[in-house]
């Protein structure tokens, strides 16, 4: 343990890699509404993501596959019509100083099959035993159940560690952080140390107010601008005057990156309640310029349209929430990815993309709480789940198409 606290403080001069994600299983302990929480921001070299539905070995499952990936053969987060829930973050520690000689980076193609096939942490547990040896990966798998089972499985090519979320002596406080290292790894090969740090601190404060919340996780965690290292806020530095008052930031080691592509929160059930209403509270795009779209499991294939990718082509809320992000990213030769602009986010004359988009998705979460909690005791509707999938259809297309018109409009 020492020599992994005395790495991050090592670490902390090393760049990062550059496709890292941030993650947190809260077990029902710790969470303000008693229902377990998984949740990923994801990070990767592909910024197009996508919903799909599909039929596993055993059960239905939806999760977040790459556009570009027309076959659906990697999944990178999701739930299955049992409750479980998947995701993962890549370890680049765990496998340190491992011979392997088969194929590598298999974490999707995996995860999808366990998605497929598993309906608590237990069978993942036993899943994960009978793949040993059979699969490139190299990750921190997350997954939690409709049962209250909430664990950490740190994964190698040979052997694996458990991480129980709901023991008290494993998590103190009901939650496990992972970044991009492992704890059972060697920690001078580990990444995301700042990440892991940041993301803690803010959890242990929020601790203090009762629980973690999905609200929590959507507006402080997955669109977090304060850096873990250098302790300052970035709203709190400078605020621009107004949209054309241009301030660049550098994004090296913030949570929030240009190669941020997605954020998903699982929201659970308590054992009592119908997994069917188990909730994808999802970002499929740039979580700075990106609405949330709920979901639920019990849907299956009634799944908004905005969000549903068709031949290749990007869903409607990708294409709009990267449009924004443009706005922000305006330099793109080099290492002109790393900067982003904020006026275009927040600015002191309130016209900010950031500013306008987290009222209406406001929203959006208190039309969706509505309903869910309906289902958490009677099942998910699929009349209703039709009737609040296209109101959110056209809604969301009528906050981008405003905000957008009003922007070109002062580009004139």
């Amino acid at each position: 343990m020492k020599k992994i606290f005395f790495c991050v403080i090592v670490i902390f001069f090393i760049n990062t890699y550059l496709f890292p994600c941030t993650s947190a299983i809260i077990s029902a302990d710790a969470s303000l509404t008693g229902r377990p929480i998984l949740w990923k921001h994801r990070d990767a070299g592909e910024v197009e993501n996508k919903l799909v539905h599909l039929k596993g070995d055993k059960y239905a499952f939806t999760g977040i596959f790459n556009v570009s990936d027309t076959l659906n053969k990697e999944l990178w987060m999701g739930t299955n019509e049992t409750g479980f829930s998947i995701m993962n973050t890549a370890s680049y520690n765990v496998n340190a100083g491992v011979e392997w000689t088969g194929e590598k980076d298999q974490e999707g193609m995996f995860m999808k099959k366990a998605l497929g096939q598993c309906a608590t942490v237990d069978d993942f547990e036993a899943f994960l035993q009978s793949q040993q040896g059979k699969w490139g990966i190299e990750a921190n798998f997350g997954v939690i159940d409709a049962h209250g089972g909430a664990a950490y499985f740190e994964t190698g090519f040979y052997d694996y560690l458990k991480f129980d979320v709901t023991d008290k002596r494993v998590a103190p406080q009901g939650y496990l952080i992972r970044t991009n290292f492992s704890f059972a790894g060697e920690p001078e090969d580990g990444q995301g140390y700042i990440r892991y740090i940041e993301t803690t601190n803010l959890f242990q404060t929020e601790m203090l107010k009762g629980g973690i919340s999905v609200e929590f996780l959507l507006k402080k965690a997955t669109r977090n601008m304060h850096h873990g290292l250098m302790k300052r806020e970035i709203w709190d530095e400078y605020l621009p005057n107004d949209f054309y008052d241009d301030y660049f930031i550098c994004l090296e080691d913030y949570v929030v990156r240009y190669w941020s592509a997605s954020s998903l929160i699982v929201e659970g059930v308590k054992a009592d309640e119908n997994p069917e209403a188990t909730t994808l509270w999802t970002l499929l795009g740039f979580p700075l310029t990106c609405l949330v779209t709920p979901v639920w499991i019990g849907a299956g294939e009634s799944l908004p349209t905005v969000i549903l990718s068709e031949d290749g082509e990007n869903p409607l809320l990708v294409i709009w929430s990267l449009t924004l992000k443009e706005k922000c990213f305006p330099y793109v030769k080099g290492n002109g990815k790393a900067y982003m602009n904020i006026a275009p986010l927040k600015n002191k004359e309130q016209t900010g993309f950031l500013q306008k988009l987290i009222p209406q998705e406001d929203i959006i979460i208190t039309k969706a709480r509505t309903l869910q909690n309906e289902f958490y005791q009677k099942g998910v509707k699929k009349k209703e789940v039709d009737t609040f999938n296209k109101w959110l259809n056209s809604y969301i297309q009528s906050c981008y198409q405003s905000i957008i018109k009003e922007y070109d409009r002062g580009n004139q």
